[in-house]
């Protein structure tokens, strides 16, 4: 005898059923429905921003109790390890000359557990390390996003070299994941903490979008003004809006299993 059908599933089974346009219509309604939501619950929309740092600093932790607790590393791309190191780097400097606030704090406390994810993974894990599936070249976007960043960046009053970086981590925060992907589109198979902590990059994603765009609208557009002219106020969304949706696909697929009951997550063919 069948189990009945649940009302997630009976959504998640049309979603699923309907055509690509459709399904990124659908997202992009879910997106401003949820984007309403935060503007009416959350007051300071700054507050998301800090949201945003602190589930990334979430998933992280995730990450560090697979690898203290399973002694494994499987599953797991160094590559986007390193891409994350890089920007939180790039940023932190950042920070400290341009800025100094919250912000500094929970990025450097997100680089050195990074920082760590990424020494147990070459030493203590290296055996378990699936270096042949995790076969992104990671130049492919360190490269394009350096050129990007020396010709828009920001054009405030700040020096040269500073405002560049800061172009530099915002572009690269936006394909860091990318190597991860790779992985899991190799594999096919992603296991329960692994899932956990890329849902935690979506969630943050989607979060720190959300402040973008919220202040945006707060300010009644303003805020482009304040971040200076030509490309780089736009080129910002739309970094923002690119991390969110390369994680999108997988989110619903993660929230599919979870409502299922599955612990392993299993990825059908073209996603990711």
């Amino acid at each position: 005898m069948r189990a009945p059908k649940t009302p997630i599933n009976t959504v998640s089974t049309w979603v699923r059923r309907q055509p690509p346009k459709v399904k990124g219509f659908l997202a992009v309604v879910a997106g401003m429905a949820a984007l309403v939501l935060l503007r009416f619950v959350v007051h300071d929309h700054d507050n998301l921003f800090v949201a945003a740092e602190a589930v990334h600093s979430g998933g992280i932790s995730v990450l560090i109790y697979k690898l203290m607790k399973e002694k494994t590393c499987a599953g797991l791309s160094l590559k986007s390890q390193e891409l994350t190191a890089m920007f939180l780097a790039v940023r932190l400097y950042c920070s400290v000359v341009m800025e100094y606030d919250i912000h500094t704090l929970l990025d450097l406390a997100t680089l050195v557990t990074t920082l760590w994810v990424i020494y147990m993974i070459r030493f203590n894990l290296k055996s378990s390390y699936m270096e042949d599936k995790d076969n992104f070249a990671i130049y492919y976007v360190v490269a394009p996003c350096a050129l990007l960043a020396l010709f828009i960046h920001p054009s405030t009053s700040h020096h040269l070299l500073n405002r560049i970086s800061w172009a530099f981590c915002v572009y690269l925060e936006a394909v860091s994941v990318l190597p991860q992907l790779r992985v899991m589109q190799n594999t096919k198979i992603v296991e329960p903490f692994t899932a956990h902590y890329v849902f935690a990059l979506g969630i943050a994603r989607f979060l720190s979008c959300a402040h973008w765009v919220l202040q945006v609208l707060d300010t009644r557009g303003h805020l482009l003004v304040a971040l200076g002219y030509g490309l780089w106020p736009s080129m910002v969304l739309m970094s923002e809006i690119v991390q969110t949706f390369i994680l999108a696909d997988f989110c619903y697929y993660y929230v599919k299993s979870v409502f299922g009951g599955q612990l392993v997550l299993r990825l059908p063919s073209g996603v990711v």
